[in-house]
């Protein structure tokens, strides 16, 4: 008896067992995509057309759409239950889903978004968050979050968001994906549920720079035309500096990308929190505002802050009535956001669209046609699944500070992977001015690959050591010193090659550079002294011998002086300086 009692607790034990693996199995296969889609469907493209003529642009690519654009019989769920449940199924097809399929693209499903499309993080209480296929242990980003976790996944080939404060670049920046958000305006937002119509964007992800493209001609109804390189191309120094991760190392792959593929002399080094605190003077008007006790100070923090209220107020007039009505089971972030949205003055929103205004004429005169500025995406790292910060609305601020720059000023901006930090994707931005965005496209498949190398050698220099990390920090700040000099900002330019010669004191050029901005200043001791270290180290650095020459003329050291410039000569027999020079002192010593 009881060996029988034994044998049904046995029977029993694998019983419960057997459930419990169908039960992961299950649970396996429910996340087979990642968490990705909300539905599966089939949007089949047009038949090809008969030669000669060309074929569909988009031929054989498949693509998924968020679960905010209207597919005809199908309802739009904006990523809430409550909202399927009191809406029907769309009328017609969203503009640029059709535009897409037309163009030969076959629509595979729709993916999650975050409540309401107005998270930032990715986090979706209604469903499952979508697992980031990048760092699986940290949020995929938001709204779009299933968009882009379909395009990481290798679920599709390309997928469509919508952008009002980074719902497309953050979650592109987390997923280690491109992401684009086209200029305002310039792509149709019909069918749409809107979030901010003064903001929104629709936006698509893609892990090919040349499918990035192809979409982007087909949604912008631009033709293919001739490539043309920028001729300015700005960083952002102080954002990357800003940084707790690479910010360096990410800023000097691109340095050595730009200098590759389009030459030195098109780069510029820019303090992006001085030119915009001197070209958009509203912002002042939000420097006294504070979040959770902290005084948002930076102007791109700013920046977000008058982005997250102008999107608030919009959200509030599309989406409040609504919200009264059905008593929606919503996301506190959400809550939260509407009841501050009734506290905001119609003098607070004229504030933001002052700010915006400047904006989009402090970008322009920045960029100019030709123009690009290079910025982080994102200021942190994906945060990590369950992370309480995500809550708050200084996460909110800090994840939007650098994607608030295109959206405030209505420009473009793609955000390119850079590798891994920590097991966690990085990412680079590049912003272009409002209608630059076929220009973008085309500048960023010239410089993926390039991109791409310089990432790898990067990464590879900061895993070699401390010593090559000192040698790569040394020479960012002689650039930026070069950048100072030629702006002719000749304490600023000695700060920076200061900075470079105690990073790394066995460079000839850094010592001979800080001479020739000691010259400017009339330091001219200091500068023969700098050029004699620069000689020491390089006995043929002939700006070194030219530069302590003309020092010590200045001091009234003649005889040295014409010493100096003719080894120079000796060295480089065409040097003019030196031979105009050395003829000018033969007077004291012929």
């Amino acid at each position: 008896m009881a060996s029988q009692s034994s044998n049904l607790w046995v029977l029993l034990g694998l019983g419960l067992a057997g459930i419990l693996i169908m039960t992961r199995k299950l649970k396996k296969a429910v996340k087979a995509d990642f968490g990705a889609f909300v539905e599966r469907l089939k949007l089949l493209p047009p038949p090809q057309p008969p030669p000669p003529k060309a074929p569909h642009p988009l031929t054989a690519l498949s693509f998924a759409i968020s679960d905010v654009f209207d597919i005809d019989g199908f309802v739009t769920g904006f990523g809430n239950p409550d909202w399927s449940r009191t809406h029907g199924p769309a009328s017609q097809t969203s503009t640029v889903v059709s535009a897409l399929v037309e163009g030969g693209a076959t629509c595979t499903g729709r993916t999650v978004v975050d409540d309401m499309a107005f998270g930032i993080s990715g986090e979706q209480r209604h469903f499952d968050t979508p697992t980031n296929p990048a760092a699986p242990a940290r949020m995929p980003g938001g709204s779009s979050s299933g968009a882009a976790v379909a395009v990481a996944a290798n679920f599709v080939d390309f997928s469509l968001g919508t952008d009002a404060v980074g719902g497309v670049r953050v979650p592109a920046a987390y997923c280690g994906v491109l992401g684009f958000r086209p200029s305002h305006g310039t792509v149709a937002h019909t069918g749409i549920i809107p979030v901010s119509a003064s903001l929104d964007t629709v936006g698509w992800f893609a892990r090919d720079p040349s499918i990035l493209r192809r979409v982007g001609h087909v949604l912008l109804q631009v033709p293919f035309t001739a490539q043309r390189n920028p001729r300015n191309v700005v960083i952002a120094d102080d954002c990357f500096q800003s940084l707790s991760f690479l910010g360096d190392h990410i800023s000097q792959a691109v340095t050595k990308a730009v200098e590759k593929l389009f030459g030195r002399q098109i780069l510029r080094h820019e303090n992006l929190e001085a030119y915009l605190n001197s070209k958009v003077p509203s912002l002042k008007q939000f420097a006294g505002k504070k979040s959770n006790g902290e005084r948002k100070s930076s102007s791109t923090n700013l920046l977000a802050y008058a982005m997250h209220i102008l999107r608030r107020h919009e959200f509030k007039q599309n989406h409040l009535e609504w919200i009264n009505a059905a008593k929606p089971n919503l996301d506190p972030v959400i809550s939260a956001q509407m009841q501050g949205a009734l506290e905001i003055t119609d003098t607070t929103i004229d504030s933001c669209h002052a700010i915006r205004s400047e904006m989009r004429s402090a970008l322009s005169d920045l960029l100019k046609d030709d123009g690009i500025l290079v910025i982080p995406t994102v200021a942190e790292p994906p945060p990590k699944i369950g992370a309480k910060e995500i809550q708050s609305e200084d996460y909110q601020i800090r994840s939007c500070s650098f994607s608030s720059i295109a959206s405030m000023s209505g420009g473009c901006q793609v955000c390119v992977p850079m590798g891994f930090h920590d097991k966690c994707p990085i990412s680079v931005s590049f912003v272009a001015r409002q209608g630059g965005d076929i220009f973008l496209l085309d500048t960023i498949q010239t410089m993926y690959a390039s991109l791409q190398e310089q990432a790898e050698l990067a990464t590879k220099s900061s895993a070699s050591g401390n010593a090559l990390s000192k040698e790569t920090s040394a020479e960012m700040a002689k650039e930026k010193g070069n950048q100072a000099f030629k702006e002719k900002q000749w304490q600023k330019a000695i700060g920076f090659y200061t900075e470079a010669i105690k990073l790394n004191g066995n460079s000839a050029t850094y010592f001979s550079n800080r001479a020739a901005a000691q010259l400017e200043m009339g330091n001219f001791l200091q500068a023969e002294d700098d050029s004699s270290k620069a000689i020491d180290l390089d006995k043929k650095n002939v700006k070194a011998y030219l530069r302590r020459g003309t020092a010590r003329e200045m001091l009234g050291y003649y005889k040295e002086a014409i010493e100096d410039f003719r080894y120079a000569l000796v060295l480089e027999p065409t040097n003019k300086r030196a031979s105009q020079s050395a003829d000018r002192l033969k007077k004291f010593f012929p």
